[in-house]
């Protein structure tokens, strides 16, 4: 009775898994995911954007520019004056080079403010600007 109850120890001890093709594999999936998924700065500062019938809902989004009501803009929860507006999009256009850019202004915020922000945007080379609005419920 003895030798059989060593044998049966031994058989349990056999069956082995290898980790290191499953750690590959997470870390592969893990790059993959990192390089296919674009960031979202947000602008840092909730605003009434105006209503539009024809809002469309924009699926590639790498920056959003705010203007308030006061008139004040704002990138990523920092104040930024109009003057630095286009110094910081080439930065931006240097760090990714096809981003695009949306300018949510509030309602009430004035025009030429809106305007000056998208001409520094368009003058520093971005491409891709639009201006945030949102559908009637």
């Amino acid at each position: 009775m003895a030798r059989l109850t060593a044998r049966r120890g031994k058989r349990s001890g056999g069956a082995e898994l290898n980790m290191a093709s499953l750690i590959d594999m997470v870390f592969i999936l893990l790059i993959f995911f990192l390089v296919t998924t674009s960031f979202v700065k947000e602008a840092g500062v909730e605003v009434q954007r105006p209503i539009a019938s024809s809002a469309e809902t924009k699926e590639k989004t790498n920056l959003v520019v705010a203007v308030t009501h006061e008139g004040t803009i704002y990138v990523e929860g920092r104040s930024l004056d109009i003057r630095s507006v286009r110094a910081y999009m080439e930065r931006f256009l240097a760090e990714t080079p096809k981003g695009s850019v949306v300018i949510a202004a509030d309602k009430d915020s004035r025009t030429g403010t809106v305007i000056q922000v998208l001409d520094a945007c368009r003058l520093a080379g971005v491409k891709n600007v639009s201006v945030a609005a949102r559908r009637p419920e």
